[in-house]
């Protein structure tokens, strides 16, 4: 095979092979530079978004603790103005008895007496 057959059969099969496209072009290269640019400018605001949801979340559980507690207190402000409440809160917790009554506190074998279920 001659020089000008193996030419003309490189013709025949698709182009000069001499001169062949670069794969990466300048303008893809811009491109690329450009999309990594964006990106880049996009995770701050994606990274602080993510931040506030997340203490958005710890917030709201926050808030559905204060509220527990803030029924709970309320019951138990309820639970204060009711004289018979006091009453009964007094004799059993505080040991307190009306002028006149006598007060007998009962004390198991072990040595030291049982308080009433009493909260502070």
């Amino acid at each position: 095979m001659t020089a000008a057959s193996s030419a003309a059969a490189r013709g025949a099969r698709g182009g000069d092979t001499t001169r062949a496209r670069p794969r990466f072009t300048a303008r893809a290269a811009i491109l690329s530079v450009i999309v990594v640019a964006l990106l880049f400018y996009l995770v701050v605001p994606l990274k602080a978004f993510m931040a506030q949801r997340s203490r958005l979340a710890r917030l709201d559980h926050q808030m559905e603790l204060l509220q527990r507690q803030n029924t709970d207190l309320e019951r138990r402000v309820a639970l204060l103005r009711d004289p018979s409440y006091l009453e009964r809160y007094a004799r059993e917790c505080l040991g307190m008895v009306k002028p006149g009554e006598i007060s007998f506190v009962v004390v198991p074998k072990g040595g030291e007496p049982t308080p009433a279920n009493c909260q502070p």
